[in-house]
């Protein structure tokens, strides 16, 4: 109440906000009031994420601004020898992103900190190609990525075109701490700021045209029938371009979501993780008799998809099932070409598959693993960088990254490489489906489930905490009658083998727990960085003995599965 007091009469905030204030403070239900008071909303390492209104627990013009502040004031610290520092600004279709962006780039300025401010709305990978295209010392982005519509927030991003990694993470976030409301500068000269839009759009889509592997299957097919919605979201500025300049001719969009809306009215949430989001998509692509659907969430940082298997129905690729397709293509076409030269290295996070460092081990390619989070795959490519040659890495929540010369994952250059493989399955007669087939045939059946326990508020972060503490102090000894082999505490970085204790080599630590058992069943559990959620994520392997024994395939391990949840209490 006492802070809510402050924010009802200090003149610092503008007078809809002390209004606003003042009837949560009237209200007799004070849960808004606590919700949006209780905290301070964390700028983290990844910078701030939450549902938009007035308040400290909020996305605002305030929390967004003392964020600004205290970067700018550590970006004047670090590079204190520069002549002239810059930064990027990016924003998606959320609503409030422009005011947002116009807000910071008015407080960098104010600072005397040169800003790019982009036009309109582009994809997070451009955002992140544009800091090293135009060397700046930094970035920001105003997305909640694929947030339900209520939520924005704020990406800040290093020079190296990546979001922070320490020392710098934990030295912005001192000073964003530092900052009061009343310290925030404003009313910046116009002459600090630039608009940017079509030069670094066509030097990204330049770049995202360098990965084509197969240039000569896509002329071979240049009429496959596609379907591409960017769910009301920023990839509609480039993917559609992307395609074309790709060589494909047979590119169909979904008016409906083609349209720049921050209330994603065409769908219950703009997450194309949910298939529910694919929808009308699929009725297109099934009015138009198209073989492949693709979509990118509002940012259009990650990639989704949905092809027809033996039956002629839309079946959905799963995030795993997305990352092992991209990588078997690229390594195996890669080598079918003579493109290896025995220096390369593809990068998966911890809770990915487990399926693709089977591939990479069959071809002879370094696979690494890093945290959930592009940020840890864009530190494997810097610490390489120039040693040995990255050539593709990604994450099981659909994020992707196929090139080195942006740092965060790419929806538009994995929208086109899809196409390109869907292109050379076609070449030779097959689907994507039997892509998918194919892979499982030759290295084995695995099986991928995320279950997303939400718990919202105070009392939800709460319980979040104590149920990884519980975890933590009682880890099971089996799952599903398979004894536990292998237990990794990323927290502590130990690691239990068969009874013996070993150190984790990881540049940091992270709250995650992860279960390794001798039938290769594997369970990974951690709270999500952006959302109120502990997530699990359970992998089971087993035999396929022919693409006719999919269906049973999953049928059995959902099953398993179904035990697992049960025995952990979900």
């Amino acid at each position: 109440m006492e802070v809510a007091q402050s924010w009802a009469t200090n003149e610092v905030f503008d007078e809809d906000t002390r209004n606003a204030v003042k009837k949560m403070m009237d209200d007799e239900d004070k849960s808004l009031l606590i919700d949006s008071f209780y905290q301070t909303l964390e700028f983290g390492t990844g910078g701030l994420r939450g549902v938009m209104g007035p308040g400290t627990n909020r996305m605002n013009i305030y929390t967004v601004g003392t964020a600004t502040q205290g970067l700018a004031n550590y970006l004047k610290k670090n590079f204190a020898d520069r002549e002239k520092i810059s930064v990027v600004i990016g924003v998606d279709c959320r609503n409030n992103s422009d005011v947002f962006a116009k807000r910071c780039a008015d407080i960098f300025a104010a600072n005397g900190i040169y800003v790019y401010l982009f036009e309109d709305m582009r994809p997070t990978p451009e955002v992140s190609f544009a800091i090293r295209y135009l060397k700046c010392q930094s970035g920001v982005n105003i997305t909640a990525s694929h947030n339900p519509r209520e939520y924005n927030g704020y990406k800040a991003y290093w020079e190296d075109g990546a979001q922070v990694l320490k020392p710098h993470d934990k030295g912005i976030i001192e000073e964003v701490a530092k900052c009061r409301y009343e310290d925030v500068k404003t009313g910046g000269d116009s002459k600090y700021i630039t608009i940017i839009g079509e030069e670094i759009d066509k030097a990204y889509l330049d770049a995202v045209h360098t990965l084509s592997i197969d240039p000569e299957a896509i002329k071979r097919q240049k009429d496959l029938g596609i379907v591409y919605t960017p769910l009301h979201g920023a990839g509609m500025m480039i993917v559609p371009r992307a395609l074309k300049m790709w060589g494909f001719e047979n590119v169909n969009c979904v008016p409906e979501q083609m349209i720049k809306d921050g209330n994603f009215p065409t769908v219950v949430s703009p997450n194309p993780e949910n298939a529910e989001a694919l929808t009308l998509a699929i009725k297109l692509a099934t009015e138009k008799n198209c073989e492949i659907v693709i979509a990118s969430d509002p940012d259009a940082d990650r990639v989704a998809m949905a092809c027809r298997d033996y039956n002629g129905e839309w079946a959905i690729i799963n995030g795993n099932q997305t990352m092992l397709i991209f990588l078997y293509y690229i390594i195996k076409n890669r080598v079918d070409k003579g493109m290896m030269k025995g220096d390369e290295f593809i990068v998966k996070t911890i809770v990915t598959t487990e399926m693709v460092k089977k591939v990479a081990d069959k071809y002879g390619i370094e696979m690494r693993d890093c945290y959930t989070g592009f940020k840890w795959i864009a530190r494997e490519i810097a610490i390489s960088e120039g040693v040995k040659k990255y050539i593709g890495g990604g994450e099981e929540s659909f994020g992707f990254l196929a090139e080195d010369f942006c740092r965060d994952k790419d929806s538009p250059s994995a929208c086109c490489l899809i196409a390109e493989i869907c292109a050379w399955a076609k070449d030779q007669g097959k689907s994507l489906y039997d892509i998918l087939m194919d892979i499982y045939l030759e290295y084995g059946f695995s099986y991928n489930k995320a279950i997303n326990v939400v718990r919202p508020g105070k009392s939800g972060a709460d319980e979040i905490k104590q149920m990884m503490e519980d975890f933590r102090t009682n880890a099971p000894k089996e799952i599903a009658g398979s004894p536990v082999v292998i237990y990794k505490d990323f927290r502590s970085l130990k690691k239990v083998e068969n009874g013996v204790e070993i150190d984790i080599e990881m540049p940091d630590t992270s709250n995650v727990l992860q279960y390794f058992c001798a039938d290769s069943t594997k369970l990974s559990i951690r709270p999500s960085g952006t959302e109120p959620k502990i997530k699990f994520y359970i992998e089971v392997n087993g035999k396929m003995n022919s693409a006719a024994d999919y269906a049973k395939c999953c049928e059995e391990a959902e099953a398993k599965c179904a035990i697992i949840m049960k025995s952990l209490g979900l």
